[in-house]
């Protein structure tokens, strides 16, 4: 399988490049991979990169875009932050990806048991550890476990079933945070030209559900 190029990359659609996503993921649980020689494409993507798909995805180290969703060097732009939620920089980086580089698809990836989402029901004792840029990350979190949680309902990382639904509503969040803070993306959406969807990626199984 050869590097994209801007010929090829040009002829994607948002839907064909959410299906090469679904696709590379049935190999990677397969244990099955698209057969491309790297170092050719380290040569072929020399004088430039066309990516079809931007991903935001969690720090955690089991949840490497290029691996789960079997793809080669050039094809992905991968954004990384624990938690995957937004920010300006990040907004920033996916309007380069898509409205720059041609990106035609944002997908937002959760996935089970994210320690960052763990801190953030836990937040309480982690303050008491000193890291401020910890605490100030983990705190990101509260509005959307106020609005989730259940009345007496048990606020900790113990507590499975609402680390469950913090993890598929943070996904939620954050598209809906894309469309509202950032107008150009928001608009490539309403052309057509990108689709931004979300994901869950399951950590003992490598499955990729599509929200």
């Amino acid at each position: 399988m050869k590097a994209h190029t801007y010929e090829t990359q040009s002829t994607i659609t948002p839907e064909k490049a959410l299906e090469f996503l679904k696709e590379g993921n049935q190999r990677f649980v397969n244990n099955l991979k698209a057969n491309r020689d790297l170092l050719e494409q380290v040569n072929a993507t020399r004088e430039g990169q066309w990516p079809f798909a931007v991903v935001l995805s969690c720090i955690d180290s089991r949840t490497s875009a290029e691996l789960i969703f079997d793809q080669g060097l050039g094809d992905v732009f991968s954004i990384r932050i624990a938690g995957n939620f937004v920010n300006q920089d990040i907004l920033g980086s996916m309007e380069f990806g898509c409205n720059v580089a041609g990106s035609k698809l944002i997908v937002v990836l959760g996935h089970t048991k994210c320690g960052a989402l763990k801190g953030g029901l836990d937040a309480a004792q982690i303050e008491g550890m000193g890291m401020d840029n910890l605490n100030h990350l983990i705190n990101h979190f509260n509005p959307i476990i106020n609005d989730i949680i259940e009345e007496n309902e048990e606020r900790s990382s113990k507590n499975s079933s609402l680390l469950e639904r913090l993890n598929l509503q943070n996904v939620r969040s954050a598209i809906e945070d894309i469309r509202k803070q950032s107008s150009t993306l928001k608009n490539l959406e309403a052309e057509g030209k990108i689709k931004i969807v979300g994901a869950n990626y399951d950590v003992e199984t490598g499955v990729v559900t599509w929200l």
